[in-house]
């Protein structure tokens, strides 16, 4: 286990986009590390003093993240070849915790229209027999 931590690994901690197993470490050396709890407060500090760099406002502003629409599209599997790799690329080489989130956010909005309209269609069949027939005349 690493007990090293870097300057973008303290930023990410901050901005709750450090992996779970990285952030599980670093709050463990939080507790008794005071070398490593001035380190995270002389970030928070720049960060709120507005000290920025280009890394950090790129994070911030999601810049490299793709559209909650294109994500859908990419889970549809209806994107173009190069935009479906870079979003692959994305999601599972970065680990972009953000994006993550969105996607199975939309799986689980697909999953539960899967089961409005299976609910739905349920409901029609068992109650098809007993609605009565109009005759149009």
């Amino acid at each position: 286990m690493d007990t090293t931590f870097t300057d973008a690994e303290l930023i990410a901690f901050l901005d709750e986009t450090l992996g779970p197993e990285r952030s599980t470490q670093l709050e463990n050396h939080l507790k008794s590390d005071n070398v490593l709890q001035n380190r995270l407060l002389v970030k928070r500090s720049q960060q709120a003093a507005g000290l920025h760099t280009i890394g950090g406002i790129w994070q911030r502003t999601k810049a490299s993240c793709p559209s909650r629409e294109d994500l859908n599209s990419f889970l549809k599997e209806t994107l173009a070849p190069s935009k479906a790799d870079y979003i692959r690329f994305h999601l599972i080489e970065i680990g972009c915790r953000y994006c993550q989130a969105n996607s199975t956010d939309l799986l689980g909005d697909a999953t539960s229209k899967k089961q409005l309209n299976s609910r739905r269609e349920r409901f029609f069949q068992t109650s098809a027999g007993y609605l009565p027939l109009r005759v149009e005349k």
